[in-house]
Order: C-alpha cells, then structure tokens, then sequence
C-alpha cells in the first residue's frame, strides 16, 4: 500500500478523540467534553469531505485519491466505519454515566423525576421554555418546514390507543437555553442533571393539548447539510457582497446525512426520509437517545474539582516576565510564544503597546479566525484612532467563521481601518504581523510569524508557535508578502521564509533531497515533521526516497496522515505517531540535520496540497540557537509520550504507544518544562 485514503484516515484520527472518551485516566466530565469534540469533528466531516464524496458521485467520477475503489464505494465504507464508531460512542457515553452515577451525580430523564422535581420542571418549562418552542404539525398539505444543520429537532408522533388516528409534529429544541438543567439539591444529595430535550418530553401533553391523543412521544435527529459555498457569478457585485449571499445561501445546502434515535418508530423515520429528499441507506445513521453531543463539552462539572483536569493557567514567558513593552524586548531578542503553556496576552499586548507608541508608524495583520469578543480587533481599532496607518488582511473564506468574519471586516472600516480580502483564488492562511516603528533617522520593523490563529479562547486550547523578531531579513520578505495582498501581481523571491503557493513545494523538496545526498555520504540524516495532516502524495512521495536512501524521519501527526509508516522498501525508516490529549496539537515544526548544522522552522502550513498550492502560508526559519535547543527539546519530549501517543501504521488500528519506562505526558512535561525555565531566569 503506498497511501492510505484522506478520508478513512480523517476518521481513524476521530477514532482517536473518541478513544479519550474511553481513557480512564482524563476525569470524567473531561470524557464527556472528548464525546463533544468528537461529535462536533464528525458534523464537519460530513458537511466538508462526504459532501465532497457525494459531488463525485454525481459527476460519475470513478477514481479517488489514496482508494482503490469507486467514490460510491468509498461512501460506503465511510458509512461502515461511523457505524462502528457510533457503537463505541454510545458505550462510552452509558460507561461515563454509570461512572458518574457512583459519583452520586445523575443524568436524569423525564421518566426518573420525584413528585417534588416534577413540579420544579413543569414550572420552569412554562416560564422559560415553553414561549421559545414553535411546533410544527406536518401534513401532506403543508410544505415541509426548512430545516437547519446545527439544531436538533423532536420528532413526534402522536396515536390514540386503537391507532387509528396518527399526527406527525416537529419541535426544534431551543438553542438559546443551556441544554443541562441541574436540579435543586441539598449538599448531601444525589446530584441530578436533565436534558432540555427531556424537559420538553416531560411537557408533549401540554404542548399538543388541544388535540385529543392517547400517546405523544419524541425522537430526536438532526441532518448535516452540504457546507461548500456557491458564489454568484454577477460581476457588477463585490467579494463581500457574494460572500455575504453565499453564506446565507448555505443553510439551504443539500442534507448529506441524518442521524436519528433507532426507536423511532419506521413510519415517522420514513415520512422524514421521504420529506427531506434522502436517500435511503445512504448515511443515515441509527445513534441514541440524544444528538448534537457537541453541546457535552458544556456539561457541568458540579465544582467538583476531581472531574476535571487540573488547572494549568498560561504561563509567563521568561525574557518578557517583568517587562513592560514587548517591542523592546523583540527589538533586543526573539521570542518564541508557546500556547496555551505560554500567555497569548503578550501578542495582544504587542498591538496594544503599538496603537500607542507615538514612534510607530503602521501596522499591518492578517486574519482568519478571531473571537468574538476579540481583544485584537480593539487594539486595531485603537491604533487607527490614535493615527496610525492600520491594514488588516482578512480571510473571508475561513469555513465556518465567514459571518463572523464578514461582521468584522465591516466593523474595522467603519473605524478606520483598511480591510483588504487578500488574493483572489488563493486563500489567507498565514498568521503575520508587521509593525513599523521609528528609530532614530531609521525605520525599524517588528514581526510576527505564527502557527495559529489571533484568538484568544482557542489559544487556551491549541497548541500554537508565535515568533517575535525585529530580524531584518525576515521583516523585508514579511513585507513582500504584505506586497502581495496589495498587488495580486507581485511575486517575489523569497530566501529565508517558506511561502506558498510562490517557494513551498521547490524548497521543501529541496530540503528534503539534501537530507537524501547526505545520507548517501554517510553523514547523519535526519528529518523530524511535526503537522496536524500529511497528505501530499508528491511530498510523501520524497520523504519515501529519503527513507529509502537511509534518512530517519520521525513524524508527530494529528490528524490525516496518508503516508504509509514501516514497509519494507518504501518506509522502513519512517515512524508515525499522533498525540490527543487536553490541548490540541496544532504547532507545525520541520527540523532538518543538514550535516549537523539543524534547519529549523515553524509553519501555518500542513503538508497537503491546498496548503502548497492554492493558499498564502508561510513557513519561518528559526535562526536563535537558544530558540532551536527548546524546539528540538520540545520535540523529544512529545516523541518520548507513552500516556497519549498512538502508533500510525499500516493497519490504522492507533494503538498507544506503550514502553517498559514511568508513565509520560508529553503535555504535561512540557507544561513543566516552561515552568521551570521561568525559575532560570
């Protein structure tokens, strides 16, 4: 085999969250919050790569990268493979309940309430719930309603007792309410939780009250609907004025799948089937009680500590700790920031230092996913109110985030700032910044090159590389591709940094080819990667060579990785493994030998081929010694992890990987890690 399939291996790394869920050794809510994330991964999924899938149905394509068989087949398989996963979901999810129960803590439903309790829910049902729910009686009459992609709906279905009358309805479960609703207790008590959902159940005789039926009961599903943007090709409109149709256009998007309770009775399962225009048999998947597990990861931890992991706040980082201007310390020395083991702040407070300074000049960033409260946005703001030149290249086509993204593109021009939508074709998935500051009789730059995005919440929880520097060369090719987003046209040459889609392929080949003829002279020979997915066939194609010609090349890989690991005469010399613990490794890091004098660099890039070829990325060099020691030291440790390391191979069966030594969580240790350089210094 010389590559897995993208798709199958995308679902072998869900494979490995839903693992966590299992995994005894995370605190139980914190297995609940895996469910989530494992849930919401799988909605993406199925909005993004199976929509792709079907696409090739439907234009009759009959091949399929890294898949010997026809797209149709490849759904198939797909289909295969959440089933089974959905299995070990739902005994993950009663596993954690029962756990939870000897915790004293209880999921409650509709069918487990107290007299007292049941007073308690019919009385918040009426006052907060019931004005926000809007049945829906469906008819052969009536058209059938709309129905939305991220909401969970109750089907009803409501008999007399002989079944000769029968009603269907719908109820779209209310998303402005928390979905959990603790229960009054006394300190002593059994703890109890209830679903929204089962509140509502709770309810069906007063809601459906003025008919006259025997039985009412519910079953919840949800659909997934195709995500990909359809642009309207009218000329006379901007960008923004397409995108802003497009986005709303989407949530008339084909469904691409259904996941439903399997006691839904058959009649109401097909009314649904039929009135959605679905396919019957094709992904549409039987689940449990309950959907939309995303909403888990808020599920309450009932201030008890030992259910969650234990705190690990943000450190300082040792050269700006007791610092009061970061563009000082940049100006004197690098500085790598690690998140979420090191305090995103510093990149906040840079802008903010920057909207201020009567020195600096301008200040140009590029976004593509910011919070929505985002402390980033302010500074820009700020900076363009106090004078200084603010240029802000935003990514409109970030998926999921193109309304957020649309809202703020607009919010920074009515305050001054200039907004530019980056290079037509080519999406903006670099994370730069460069600020120009007066010095003296000179004009002295500051940059910075990261790995993720400038948000705030997900930097608590991805792992993440912001560079620091006032390094000449690499704020002169910074600004050349700042050049770029003003004048599509523009296509310089780059030395230090890695740029796609302009020097990507060219120099990483070329790295890669000098790992190969050193091996052939018998000098050392190594290449260590470390990506979220490594899916180039050309790229994969190179590191074969090399693995061949004797190079040993480690790979740490998140999530798709179509490299096939350890066949004789193709990848003997290549190991895989993927890390999924508390943080989500997000760091790209590429480390060369290079005849013992190491190449290092930090990248937003993955090694796939939209990053290569059809996006703006850029990959930075790091030329600090003391930086390069902590990266390579940052790696051994995740390579040493033996707690949340799984072994990528030919078999996709991520099983741990496991040695002889103590217990290591390279997350863990790397938390320790930063925490004692601070004592260092």
């Amino acid at each position: 085999m010389e590559f897995f399939n993208k798709e199958l291996s995308w679902l072998s790394f869900n494979e490995r969250v839903l693992q966590e869920s299992l995994d005894q050794t995370n605190p139980l809510i914190e297995r609940i919050r895996f469910l989530g994330i494992y849930s919401n991964n799988l909605d993406e999924f199925f909005r993004v790569k199976v929509a792709n899938v079907k696409r090739l149905i439907e234009i009759n394509k009959t091949k399929i990268a890294g898949y010997k068989g026809t797209p149709k087949q490849l759904l198939k398989e797909i289909e295969k493979v959440v089933l089974k996963q959905q299995q070990t979901f739902e005994l993950s999810y009663q596993k954690i309940l029962g756990e939870l129960k000897e915790k004293h803590i209880l999921q409650a439903t509709e069918k487990h309430l107290k007299k007292e309790d049941a007073a308690f829910i019919r009385n918040y049902f009426q006052d907060q719930i019931r004005p926000q729910i809007v049945p829906l009686m469906l008819s052969e009459k009536l058209k059938f309603p709309q129905l939305k992609d991220d909401a969970i709906y109750l089907g009803i279905k409501m008999t007399d007792f002989e079944k000769t009358k029968i009603r269907y309805a719908l109820i779209e479960i209310p998303s402005t309410i928390n979905r959990f609703f603790v229960l009054p207790h006394e300190p002593d008590e059994v703890k109890k939780v209830i679903l929204l959902d089962d509140i509502i159940r709770f309810n069906l005789y007063d809601i459906f009250y003025i008919f006259n039926f025997d039985q009412i009961k519910a079953f919840t599903f949800k659909i997934t609907r195709d995500a990909e943007l359809d642009f309207d090709m009218d000329i006379s409109k901007s960008f923004y004025q397409k995108m802003k149709k497009s986005v709303a256009q989407r949530k008339e998007g084909a469904p691409v799948r259904m996941v439903y309770d399997a006691s839904m009775p058959i009649d109401l399962l097909n009314y649904l089937i039929k009135h959605l225009n679905l396919t019957a048999g094709e992904n549409i998947i039987p689940g449990g009680r309950y959907h939309n597990f995303k909403d888990f990861m808020n599920f309450p931890d009932f201030g008890d500590k030992s259910l969650v992991y234990k705190k690990m706040p943000p450190l300082k980082h040792p050269y700006l700790k007791g610092k009061q201007s970061v563009i000082k310390t940049v100006l004197d020395k690098d500085v790598l920031l690690n998140y979420p083991y090191q305090q995103f702040k510093y990149v906040v407070n840079l802008l903010q230092e920057a909207a201020i300074d009567p020195k600096v000049l301008s200040i140009k960033i590029n976004l593509y996913r910011v919070a929505s409260n985002s402390q980033i946005i302010n500074a820009l703001i700020n900076a363009a109110k106090n004078g200084k030149s603010v240029t802000v290249i935003i990514e409109l086509l970030a998926r999921f985030d193109e309304e957020n993204n649309l809202k703020w593109a607009k919010h920074l021009e009515e305050n001054g700032v200039i907004v530019m939508f980056g290079v037509k074709n080519l999406k903006v998935h670099s994370k730069l910044i460069l600020i120009k500051r007066r010095s003296g009789s000179t004009i002295k730059s500051i940059v910075h090159i990261g790995t993720g995005n400038f948000h705030e919440k997900t930097a608590n929880i991805y792992t993440d590389f912001s560079l620091l520097t006032s390094n000449d060369s690499l704020a002169k090719e910074v600004e050349k591709v700042f050049k770029i987003f003003k004048n599509n046209f523009d296509r310089s040459l780059f030395r230090d940094l890695i740029v796609s889609p302009f020097n990507s392929r060219r120099k990483l080949v070329t790295l890669i080819e000098n790992e190969i003829k050193n091996a052939n002279r018998d000098e050392e020979a190594y290449i260590l990667i470390k990506l979220n997915n490594l899916v180039d066939t050309k790229l994969i194609k190179k590191l074969y060579e090399a693995s061949n010609a004797g190079v040993k090349i480690k790979c740490i890989i998140r999530g798709m990785c179509t490299l096939v690991p350890g066949i004789k005469g193709q990848s003997e010399n290549i190991e895989v493994r993927s890390i999924v613990g508390r943080f989500l490794e997000h760091t790209r890091l590429f480390i060369f030998a290079n005849a013992e004098d190491e190449k290092y660099y930090i990248s937003s890039a993955d090694w796939m081929t939209r990053n290569i070829e059809r996006r703006i990325e850029v990959a930075a060099p790091i030329f600090d010694e003391s930086i390069q020691k902590d990266l390579k030291h940052l790696f051994n440790l995740q390579w040493k992890d033996n707690v949340k390391a799984r072994i990528i191979d030919e078999y996709q069966k991520n099983k741990y990987f496991k040695n002889d030594k103590e217990p290591f969580n390279s997350q863990i240790e790397i938390y320790k890690f930063f925490k004692h350089k601070l004592k260092e210094i």
